[in-house]
């Protein structure tokens, strides 16, 4: 790989991955969860997520957003998917690889809710430490909370190159 510094080894991000599903699991008890994965950079946190949550009652579903180009965030969020299951009295769970604006996770929820969503949380890796005027300003549970710094890895991508790589990293 390429020149990275390394923030998060692949076993911290699994321990922290683990806890983080011990806890949702606590969370729920016997409710029933919905987990929408946000793709593509939610696909590899959710998956280790999903074997981490220990419930009966449990569904996956994924919905494709963005609002990033060329590494440069547009401001304006796409929803570029449907469900396939209906989330109308649902108790969801987004789950995206990091809460940076907070802007696609805000219209994701908002879009839940409109379509009857009995309740909405959501889960995310990496929590940047910045402010969020205009999107969710934090997420339910977080894997790590980290600088505003530009990150690879677990799902985290450079123009789609780099999501492979299993721990937490920056380009340098």
């Amino acid at each position: 790989m390429e020149n990275i510094e390394i923030i998060k080894t692949p076993d911290e991000v699994n321990k922290r991955i683990l806890a983080m599903g011990a806890e949702i699991t606590r969370a729920c008890g016997t409710t029933p969860l919905t987990m929408i994965v946000v793709m593509n950079g939610g696909l590899f946190f959710a998956a280790k997520l999903a074997e981490a949550i220990k419930l009966e009652d449990f569904y996956i579903d994924s919905i494709a957003a963005g609002s990033y180009q060329c590494n440069v965030s547009t401001g304006v969020v796409q929803l570029r998917s449907t469900l396939k299951l209906d989330p109308k009295g649902r108790n969801i769970l987004i789950v995206d690889e990091v809460l940076d604006s907070g802007r696609t996770l805000k219209a994701i929820r908002d879009n839940l809710l409109e379509m009857g969503a009995l309740n909405v949380q959501t889960a995310v890796l990496v929590e940047k430490n910045i402010p969020r005027p205009e999107g969710v300003e934090h997420a339910d549970w977080v894997g790590f909370f980290m600088d505003d710094r530009y990150l690879i890895g677990c799902g985290m991508d450079s123009e789609e190159k780099y999501r492979h790589y299993p721990g937490i990293a920056v380009l340098v």
